[in-house]
């Protein structure tokens, strides 16, 4: 029996590794799709300036001096289009890479904490999530803070083994790189999953040790270019006109208007009152085809205290969750936000997925499965005759490819693996249809 489940598992992992392939070559198909505006064609446009300036410490839009994100992608892009010209793929292909990172890290986080094959799950689950296929189609900040949130969470957990130090100055880079892409909130998952696990655990010793006070010097040290970029743009000049007033400190609003002025909707830009259920329906959307199962797999957290013994069984429960809380208290509030919390609820489903020996929960997952697909590609049948978008020999061959390929799954797999494999053959056909349609 021993023989035949590893010889299973075998065929699944290959099979995994199959998949993340196709679901790699997947998330790339938005490169060619036109940049969508607001967001996606101001930000290319910044990036452009820079390049056409050859300026890349002060952002403008339109001929003015731009006060709102930081550097990070704007330099990403920029480098991109040195490289490659201003085109659409090379604006968003840095974004994509990140998002591989992110997926890289997601596994690497994954096997350390239970087995490859959950590794493999998780890396897959996040690659095949809606609204990270969406975020690399239409490129904003999100695809660079997955891939150095869930990769500063790895090294910095690594950075509580003995040999701490490379772990801890690769860590408090990519902090440091998550700061200067969305600002110092985009630290608060890592926070979460690092210090209130190990606080969770009453591991006080290292809670308290001083390598995390090393980790801050060097995230510090690592955020000077963009500290220097805002000083020289705004804090030496201020007779700039920025928000309708002079003498606006552009270090200021890094550290504060820009994270707590957008918490408490108190700074130059401001939403209306924010839904403490916002991300919670939002992640019932944008993390499909496998959002249900998430729900499943925390609940089975909260109810089998054997999943609560260790660090590692907390650490992605509380970087989502204290990042989820943080968001949903926000006054401003957007879908794509949830997006950097991907990695760990890939980690949390997946690991529940793969542990799974209930024969009526198997069932219900199953049923969970099928449904969602039938809603999924019924969605789909209804977009193409409301909007009848013109389909090429090209797609019309991907597509049928991808069928082929959901219909031969059973002949390689486990049933109680069956499902989940559809879901990602039927989430590949849905992108590749919208993405070149």
């Amino acid at each position: 029996m021993l023989e035949i489940d590893d010889q299973g598992t075998l065929q699944r992992i290959k099979l995994l590794q199959f998949f993340i392939v196709i679901a790699v070559l997947l998330n790339f198909t938005g490169l060619f799709v036109t940049i969508i505006g607001p967001d996606g064609a101001l930000y290319a446009s910044i990036a452009k300036t820079m390049v056409i300036r050859n300026n890349f410490a002060e952002l403008f839009v339109d001929g003015r001096d731009w006060l709102d994100k930081p550097h990070f992608p704007f330099w990403m892009s920029a480098i991109s289009f040195k490289l490659f010209g201003f085109q659409t793929w090379a604006y968003k292909l840095p974004a994509v890479l990140f998002s591989m990172m992110a997926a890289g890290y997601t596994y690497k986080l994954a096997k350390l904490f239970y087995t490859r094959e959950i590794g493999l799950w998780a890396a897959l689950i996040l690659l095949t999530a809606q609204h990270l296929i969406l975020s690399d189609m239409d490129v904003r900040a999100e695809p660079y803070l997955t891939g150095l949130i869930v990769g500063s969470v790895y090294h910095f957990f690594k950075s509580q083994d003995k040999k701490w130090f490379w772990h801890l100055l690769i860590g408090s880079l990519w902090a440091a790189c998550a700061v200067m892409t969305k600002g110092i909130f985009a630290l608060i998952p890592v926070f979460g999953a690092i210090a209130i696990s190990l606080m969770i655990m009453k591991n006080w010793k290292m809670l308290f040790n001083f390598r995390w006070l090393l980790a801050i010097v060097m995230v510090m040290v690592f955020i000077i270019p963009e500290l220097w970029c805002l000083h020289l743009q705004f804090d030496t000049h201020p007779e700039k006109m920025v928000f309708g007033q002079t003498n606006v400190s552009g270090i200021r609003f890094f550290f504060w208007d820009s994270q707590f002025g957008r918490f408490f909707n108190t700074g130059p830009y401001k939403k209306a009152g924010g839904d403490p259920t916002f991300f919670i329906h939002t992640t019932l959307w944008a993390f499909l085809p496998w959002s249900v199962l998430l729900v499943f797999s925390i609940v089975d957290f909260i109810r089998d205290k054997s999943k609560r013994l260790r660090q590692e069984d907390w650490v992605c429960i509380c970087g989502a969750g204290l990042a989820l809380l943080v968001l949903s208290a926000s006054q401003f509030q957007l879908p794509h936000y949830v997006v950097i919390i991907f990695p760990f609820y890939a980690i949390i489903t997946a690991q529940y997925l793969v542990r799974l020996n209930k024969i009526k929960e198997i069932k219900a997952t199953n049923v969970i499965q099928n449904g969602t697909l039938v809603l999924l590609v019924g969605l789909i049948i209804i977009i193409h005759i409301l909007f009848k978008p013109e389909l090429s020999l090209y797609l019309i061959a991907l597509i049928l490819a991808t069928l082929v390929l959901i219909a031969v799954i059973p002949k390689h797999v486990q049933t109680r693996y069956i499902p989940l494999f559809r879901t990602v053959g039927i989430i590949l056909f849905i992108n590749l249809y919208f993405n070149l349609a």
